[in-house]
């Protein structure tokens, strides 16, 4: 039985865990780097130790100093939660010549479907429909161009080692294929060490959805349902929704059944993600599969009524799966929001910083893993996430209603955040019809990047907090029709603002 985990990451994903093994009376272990000394997950955890410089390759991707930290401490096993390591079949593969429990799958089934082309192979010889394209790897310009021209373009052309977007170019004619390849494969090799591509079939209208899994060490697997993914930036994930509002009953129960067949030929164990690629007549094709926890698990989790990393750990131990596939349901609806440290008008760039002042979003519904507080300086060294705000309402209707009232009462001041931009998400149309897919931002982007009355009461709202934090004196000032403080254009002339 596992007695103590040390958590191989940081951020919200790092005190996420760090929770869920608290109620299970396990203590954990937290690594930090030196711009994370003062950070949330290190002052959670019920030990702390220092593994190297801010340079995530100094520190959380060195895969020695985390294996002496969990030594040093005594921890039996490491939660490597997403990112970082916890695709890293080396690293699971030392934690188990070591005799640490790594809580996650086996080396060999990262291996086998953390190389696509390799994954594809797997899932075809399975009876996984796929994405037509490539089951090798392309290497010169006139292989890409015969394959292209018998697959038609459009097409994806795609890093075999890659994830996150990186090594990744749409192809629509034919003068740009030399550049393309060229491109993808050297981005490739900047971001993954290896240069490998191949080549899939475009879908023009695509909507990204993925089904959580969990298999056991016994040979059970069951499926949670999916998750929408479809509302991304730069091909990475800015706001998931459970159940899918594209998907009909019957197809749900199909993908799901092949979602478990994925899982179960790579003989894989632990929680994972199957994805999907689905157009708009509901043709669905395989896409990845992802071998760890996810970002958007917590909606999954509220909707399903299950801990997925409870029952990571409890897989781990050894533990079968203490339900069956008949026995779970979907209960409700959840949405889940990205709150960034960037500026989304500025083609989301990241904006560090310190928090100097946040208030976070409560009410019944409400979820918010988040990692930062006020004087947390947010390091330009990792991913900018802040957190993620998740509420589940029993309509779907519902929970965008109560999604668009978090984000208003969610208030952060020190840095740029993404949050406006996301409250413009809830009101779009597009967004609340469930007729969108992985090209709403760009179809919406008059509506979302134009300049929005709420965005003007928002500065307000935030100049009002950052004068509180710094005020010794208050001051109770009632709005007239004549003396109007910036908070009275939020309501009406009876709103009250204390400065």
């Amino acid at each position: 039985m596992i007695k103590k985990v040390l958590v191989a990451n940081r951020g919200e994903i790092a005190v996420r865990i760090m929770r869920s093994c608290r109620e299970m009376g396990i203590p954990t272990v937290a690594v930090f780097s030196d711009a994370d000394r003062s950070a949330m997950h290190v002052r959670y955890a019920d030990e702390a130790l220092h593994i190297g410089p801010a340079p995530s390759v100094e520190s959380y991707l060195n895969i020695d100093r985390i294996i002496e930290a969990a030594k040093k401490s005594k921890a039996d096993a490491i939660h490597p939660g997403y990112g970082f390591l916890s695709e890293n079949a080396d690293f699971s593969e030392r934690c188990k010549k070591e005799g640490i429990e790594f809580i996650g799958p086996n080396p060999e089934a990262i291996r086998q479907m953390g190389d696509k082309i390799t994954a594809r192979k797997t899932m075809i010889a399975a009876g996984v429909p796929v994405v037509p394209g490539t089951v090798d790897k392309i290497t010169d310009f006139a292989e890409a161009l015969k394959t292209i021209r018998e697959i038609g373009l459009p097409v994806m052309i795609k890093a075999s080692a890659g994830g996150g977007g990186k090594g990744m170019r749409l192809v629509k004619k034919e003068e740009d294929i030399e550049s393309s390849l060229r491109g993808a494969r050297s981005e490739a090799k900047s971001a993954f060490g290896d240069d490998a591509v191949y080549i899939e079939k475009y879908i023009e209208s695509p909507h990204h959805i993925e089904f959580q899994i969990l298999a056991d060490k016994h040979g059970n697997a069951v499926h949670l349902f999916e998750r929408e993914c479809s509302v991304q930036r730069r091909h990475q994930k800015v706001i998931e929704e459970t159940p899918s509002p594209l998907l009909t009953q019957a197809v749900r129960t199909e993908m799901g059944a092949y979602a478990v067949a994925a899982a179960k030929a790579c003989n894989y164990h632990g929680a994972g993600t199957i994805e999907f690629i689905v157009d708009d007549s509901l043709n669905y094709y395989f896409l990845e599969m992802n071998t760890r926890l996810q970002v958007e698990h917590p909606i999954t989790e509220r909707v399903v009524g299950v801990d997925l990393v409870k029952e990571m750990i409890n897989i781990a131990n050894g533990f079968e799966l203490p339900f069956k596939q008949e026995e779970l349901r979907q209960s409700g609806h959840a949405v889940e929001c990205r709150i960034y440290a960037e500026d989304p008008d500025q083609n989301f760039m990241p904006s560090p910083g310190t928090i100097r002042h946040i208030s976070e979003p409560l009410g019944l519904g409400v979820r918010h893993d988040g990692y930062v507080y006020e004087g947390y300086t947010i390091p330009i060294y990792y991913d900018p996430m802040i957190s993620k705000l998740i509420v589940w309402a029993t309509t779907r209707e519902e929970a965008i209603n109560r999604m668009s009232r978090a984000l208003h009462e969610y208030k952060i001041t020190g840095v740029k955040t993404s949050i406006p931009f996301l409250a413009r998400i809830m009101e779009a149309e597009a967004f609340r019809s469930g007729k969108y897919n992985t090209h709403f931002i760009e179809d919406n982007k008059d509506f979302l990047f134009a300049p929005h009355d709420c965005d003007g009461i928002c500065e307000d709202m935030a100049l009002i907090a950052a004068f509180l934090e710094h005020s010794s004196k208050l001051e109770k000032i009632t709005a007239t029709e004549n003396s109007k403080p910036a908070v009275s254009r939020w309501k009406d002339s009876q709103r009250v603002a204390y400065i």
